[in-house]
């Protein structure tokens, strides 16, 4: 007989399994098992309420096969994720299985790698309670929102609506910018920047006006601009002060899920849906040539920025070896973190140094490679020396008036040698000074003055919004991805480019719920609730007074508003496309899986469309648009315009490009141009990565 050991995910499976060998069985639950039904509020809030759970649809195969492997095991290991959702899974696998919940079933591990697993089986611990009721507590409170907000949006605005306890704020937020860029009433003001040769120099100074006689004085018309000018035509820069001081600029800690979120945005260009996607198969496992199968980060969703005492002295070894002493700090790093983190689990990291990018490469498709990266290199640049810098400012004075230049000189490069972090602002231009003293005295080549206007706050990307989300305590690590993907799928909110941008009816929704559920879009109730529900996870308060003192009020706003609401009635956007049926201009609708076109004649005409999506490749058949489709599975593939006159389909994304051997148009694939014709040899990447991921390993 064999020990069972449950995990959520197939590929973690096979990674475990590999591990622990023979004497275990390892089995996926594919994700949680039970939850509230679908169809019904599932939540007795008659009686304290008690969460209705039914067995997830199509998850009665998997548990027919987990029940007939428990009976004949020799004991029962529950190994899902490290975190709320992961101890919510447990607990409800252990209520299936009738394991007792006090037993020694439960086991957790950071990374999946041997030696970490291994280890877990010998620790085992009971299901934490705590944790599940923090988890049942969102769990009830969400759907609570949900469900009893939803259908007043249905009614009164539009069908396919929703709310969220912090989806709507998430929406507010971007909501509220943009009211603040429109109301935003620009400033004029002026810069004059004086160009300054010395003697010994092709290269020329920038110095900028700073004001009068050494006090600040900000210049707000073209008038004040050329007196300015004119004082200081043809006058001598006298430098009047030189200060130079030496800064150490310390390494940035290793990366949260948020703080991974931003980077990756800002650096490779990832939405926060697909970097937790190309993580979570990082964590799970991937074959690596001639290293076998092995997780290759820790768990990825955590908000703490400490790391293991072990980790910590392999990356002060790994930074010896490659970069020298001087790179190594004379104490190890530590970083705090904010006051609100939990901390459970590490920081992210790579769950073993020795394994670099660059041997893991051949292995890692091109999105897995570049994430990879970017968390060893943050990483190991949290482990290093701090870059020093001489920063020196100039003062000098030409006729009365102050001018001011900045430089900046590295005499060491420490952590930036590998790392340097992104950012979400511009910023400022530094410059190489010449060796400067007070006394020393510049022309000017050229003075140059500009009209310029204040400009209002920036709208917000995927990156600032997360990291708003993660400062203001709204939300917590696993939240951030979908809740982005939620706002813009229902339509409130849409992506151009980086930047998100509220729409109409994002507009309407928010503004409906400042005035009818101002609790539930107001950003610090939100923030007080997330530190309601840790206070549970620490064992402080009970999940059902939390939900109970949260529901009185809020049902008392829900029936007030299901009666005093108005109607609105929101324009529907017109599309170029005509409806076959009637010859109406179909216009575009929203629904549950996303947006479509309909007849504007309804209930008339019923006509109803996929939104059509071209992307600029001719069908290489008959050389028109190839457009992308879903299939009855939901499944995207791409066809021509023309079907069914014309037959041409692929499964993966055309490019404009012929194969060089075969001349079938090429694909993209696993990160990679190949061909599509299967029996080229230009297909070879295809049956390489193909096989990979049958393995477990590139799984995009």
């Amino acid at each position: 007989m064999s020990k069972l050991v449950i995990v959520e995910s197939p590929t973690k499976a096979k990674t475990i399994g590999k591990f622990l060998g023979n004497g275990y069985k390892v089995i996926a639950s594919n994700g949680h098992v039970r939850d509230l039904p679908k169809s019904q509020l599932g939540v007795d809030v008659e009686h304290n309420f008690e969460p209705k759970y039914i067995t997830l649809r199509g998850r009665g195969e998997v548990l027919d096969k987990i029940r007939k492997e428990a009976k004949g095991a020799d004991g029962i290991f529950l190994a899902t994720d490290p975190d709320r959702e992961g101890e919510a899974i447990s607990w409800h696998l252990a209520h299936i299985l009738k394991l007792d919940e006090n037993s020694q079933c439960r086991i957790v591990f950071n990374e999946i790698t041997s030696r970490a697993v291994k280890k877990s089986i010998t620790q085992p611990r009971s299901i934490d309670i705590n944790l599940v009721d923090a988890q049942q507590a969102r769990r009830v409170l969400d759907r609570l929102v949900g469900y009893k907000i939803s259908p007043i949006l249905w009614t009164k605005v539009r069908r396919g609506l929703s709310a969220g306890r912090v989806q709507s704020v998430a929406t507010r937020i971007i909501c509220d910018r943009e009211q603040e860029i429109m109301d935003f009433v620009p400033q004029e003001y002026w810069t004059i920047t004086a160009f300054l040769k010395e003697p010994k120099r092709k290269k020329l100074i920038e110095s900028k006006f700073y004001g009068y006689d050494g006090k600040k004085t900000d210049i707000t018309c073209e008038e004040e601009a050329k007196r300015v000018l004119a004082a200081v035509d043809g006058k001598p820069f006298n430098v009047t002060d030189v200060k130079k001081t030496e800064k150490h600029r310390h390494a940035p800690a290793p990366f949260t899920t948020s703080s991974l979120q931003q980077e990756a945005s800002r650096k490779l260009g990832f939405t926060t849906q697909h970097t937790m996607l190309v993580a979570q198969q990082l964590y799970e496992g991937i074959e690596i040539k001639g290293r076998g199968t092995s997780g290759l980060i820790t768990y990825i969703r955590t908000d703490s920025v400490r790391v293991s005492s072990e980790a910590q002295a392999d990356a002060r070894a790994y930074i010896g070896e490659t970069y020298g002493a001087q790179f190594v700090p004379e104490k190890p790093n530590f970083y705090k973190g904010r006051k609100s983190a939990q901390d459970a689990h590490e920081a992210i990291r790579p769950a073993n140094v020795s394994l670099t990018p660059q041997m893991a490469k051949d292995s890692l498709s091109p999105t897995q490679y570049k994430l990879y990266k970017l968390i060893f290199d943050r990483f190991i640049a949290s482990q290093m020396t701090p870059q020093r810098v001489e920063q020196t400012m100039v003062t000098l004075d030409a006729n009365g008036c102050t001018f001011k230049t900045n430089g900046t000189k590295e005499l060491f490069a420490g952590y930036t040698i590998i790392y340097t972090e992104g950012r979400d602002d511009a910023e400022g231009k530094t410059q190489a000074l010449p060796e400067i003293n007070a006394g020393d005295a510049f022309k000017s080549e050229k003075i140059e003055s500009e009209q310029k206007f204040t400009q209002p706050p920036q709208r917000y990307t995927e990156a600032s919004l997360v990291k708003l989300l993660e400062e203001k305590g709204i939300g917590r690590p696993s939240t951030f991805a979908p809740t982005i993907t939620t706002i813009i799928a229902r339509g409130y909110v849409k992506r151009e480019k980086k930047i998100l941008m509220p729409t109409e009816l994002g507009f309407v929704v928010t503004q409906l719920m400042k005035e009818n559920f101002k609790d539930i879009v107001d950003l610090q109730f939100t923030a007080d609730m997330e530190e309601k529900l840790d206070e549970i996870e620490e064992g402080k308060k009970q999940w059902t007074s939390i939900v109970s003192e949260f529901y009185a009020p809020f049902i008392k706003s829900v029936d007030l508003a299901s009666e005093t609401i108005e109607r609105v009635k929101l324009a529907d956007e017109v599309s170029d496309v005509q409806c076959e049926k009637c010859g109406a201009m179909m216009v575009y609708k929203t629904g549950r899986f996303g947006r479509f076109l309909a007849c504007p004649n309804y209930p008339e005409c019923k006509n109803t469309k996929p939104v059509m999506e071209k992307i600029d490749v001719p069908c290489p058949k008959c050389g028109a648009s190839i457009i992308k489709r879903k299939s009855k599975n939901n499944r995207v593939f791409y066809g021509c315009e023309k079907y069914p006159e014309c037959d041409f389909v692929a499964w993966d994304k055309p490019v404009n490009k012929r194969c060089s051997k075969c001349g079938s148009i090429m694909v993209a694939k696993f990160g990679r141009t190949i061909c599509s014709n299967k029996d080229c040899e230009n297909s070879n990447i295809y049956k390489k990565a193909r096989t990979s991921k049958e393995k477990g390993g590139a799984n995009e």
